[in-house]
């Protein structure tokens, strides 16, 4: 996914209220920008690093701006760009499954998007092929490092996000097939789920793994220019 334009830097001054974020751009002009992230964004938003921004496309949009990255030493690490855009993952791995760069799913010819399914949910993707069961495609994304090259998912308690392990799980039951993908926007050698945040979560990962659910996880190739997913890392099994 190529930005159209030219992303803008500056300093964060302030990450606020969830959704805003105010920043000081390289020009001295201070904007507030939105911040496309519910999550807590731990090691994320120190007053004073360096962040990129987007315009928003909606002229008509209130906020001008979108928080895309910030530049920071992960996990005590070299200095990376990590993407907060919780709106950018389902982008990517829609760009990815039409290019056929997630070999897991590369066979499916019939993709489509945002399907009702389980108790009152929609799955992020429904692939289809003549002959074969449905697979069910959650997606996650992921940004918090608290280790040198290891990612980690969710970075607080993700309530929604356990229950659709569960309904994932509900559809490997009925012979489907159901699949999490962790996009990971950063860099990193391996993953693992967060139990020390969300216990309640790793108890649904195990539950659904054990039910036949898959998952997968991979790493974002991250320029100012553009965000593509990258490279499958190895998911740490539990124990």
């Amino acid at each position: 996914m190529r930005f159209q334009e030219t992303l803008l830097t500056g300093r964060l001054i302030e990450r606020y209220k969830r959704f805003l974020a105010d920043v000081e751009l390289d020009t001295g002009e201070i904007v507030t920008a939105h911040c496309a992230n519910p999550g807590a964004m731990m090691g994320l938003k120190e007053p004073g690093s360096r962040v990129y921004l987007s315009r928003a496309s909606n002229p008509a949009r209130k906020l001008k701006y979108n928080w895309e990255f910030v530049e920071i030493p992960a996990g005590g690490g070299p200095l990376q760009l990590i993407g907060i855009n919780t709106s950018r993952p389902n982008l990517l791995v829609a760009e990815a499954l039409r290019e056929g760069h997630l070999a897991p799913f590369a066979h499916y010819d019939r993709v489509r998007p945002e399907v009702k399914y389980g108790r009152n949910s929609r799955v992020d993707f429904f692939l289809e092929k003549d002959g074969e069961p449905p697979c069910y495609l959650e997606v996650k994304n992921c940004h918090l490092m608290r280790e040198a090259g290891f990612a980690e998912f969710p970075d607080c308690v993700a309530a929604r996000s356990a229950k659709h392990l569960y309904e994932l799980a509900d559809m490997a039951a009925t012979g489907a097939r159901a699949a999490l993908v962790y996009v990971i926007q950063m860099d990193a050698n391996r993953f693992d789920v967060a139990r020390d945040i969300d216990p309640a979560y790793d108890k649904a990962f195990r539950h659904a793994l054990a039910a036949g659910v898959e998952s997968y996880a991979y790493v974002c190739r991250i320029t100012p220019e553009e965000v593509v997913i990258d490279r499958p890392v190895e998911i740490i099994t539990p124990r």
